[in-house]
């Protein structure tokens, strides 16, 4: 099924956006749609080599999320450009070809590496901009997670897990400072046409069945996940906080996302 066209409208003027993670993939596309909408957007990412590529309008700031140091500089980066921060998108995430083992295979210096990345580095960037957003008594931060926060699969301890703190990560920010008019809401992106999900889907044998799998018959594109996080930063979106919204084509509700992932070699 052919993706429908379309475009935002929103009117993002004068708005300061950080995207983590931003040099390619949903990142990409996040601030790529922001700055199309009018905001000043600053990609932090440790790829230098892709972000020499970004669109017009997107700053970057190089650093890698897992140094808490690295997220303090980006944030005052964007306020020292900007004068505030008023978006910040975790989006920043790793999920290696060697984390497709069972448990009792899974490398501990991988896990300590999936959860630097994966779940402190959401920590380090939100903690730094609430600093700044509290000052302000404004702001959004919307943390990208993913379908697999939801459901599993054999052979993927490491990355679901974490992102399912992520969703946790939202529900008890998203409380803790809704009175200071700071909203935290996620999405949970399923099978995305990213390099991570084509990798991940290489590591599993291949996924070409995958988008018949879907109830909307295709897999997603990085602009639709960047559509929902405009949306839900804007003021539309105002009584939103605390929550997930699941980008994914319907899959989850059918609950067989977990398929595409389950690898060939896997026992019964």
């Amino acid at each position: 099924m052919k993706r429908p066209e379309g475009s935002v409208s929103y009117d993002n003027r004068g708005r300061v956006v950080l995207v983590s993670g931003g040099a390619s993939g949903i990142g990409r596309a996040v601030g790529q749609l922001f700055s199309e909408t009018g905001a000043h957007v600053l990609c932090f990412d440790r790829d230098a080599q892709a972000a020499a590529s970004l669109p017009e309008g997107v700053d970057f700031v190089p650093g890698d999320v897992s140094r808490e140091e690295d997220c303090q500089r980006a944030v005052a980066t964007a306020v020292e450009k900007w004068g505030g921060l008023d978006v910040l998108v975790n989006n920043a995430a790793i999920q290696p070809a060697q984390s497709y083992v069972r448990l009792d295979q899974f490398p501990s210096e991988l896990w300590e590496q999936m959860v630097a990345v994966n779940l402190s580095g959401y920590t380090y960037l939100a903690k730094h901009a609430v600093l700044v957003m509290l000052n302000q008594q404004s702001g959004v931060i919307v943390n990208i997670a993913s379908g697999q926060a939801h459901r599993t699969a054999r052979q993927v301890p490491g990355y679901g897990p974490l992102k399912a703190g992520n969703l946790m990560q939202t529900m008890q920010w998203g409380v803790e400072y809704a009175r200071q008019g700071i909203r935290v809401v996620s999405v949970s992106p399923g099978a995305i046409n990213t390099p991570l999900v084509r990798a991940s889907l290489e590591a599993q044998g291949g996924g070409a069945a995958l988008a018949n799998r879907h109830p909307l018959g295709r897999i997603g594109e990085p602009r639709e996940v960047a559509a929902a996080v405009v949306w839900l930063a804007s003021h539309d979106a105002s009584f939103i906080t605390a929550t997930d919204l699941q980008v994914d084509g319907g899959l989850g509700a059918l609950g067989a996302f977990a398929e595409p992932y389950q690898s060939s070699n896997v026992e019964p």
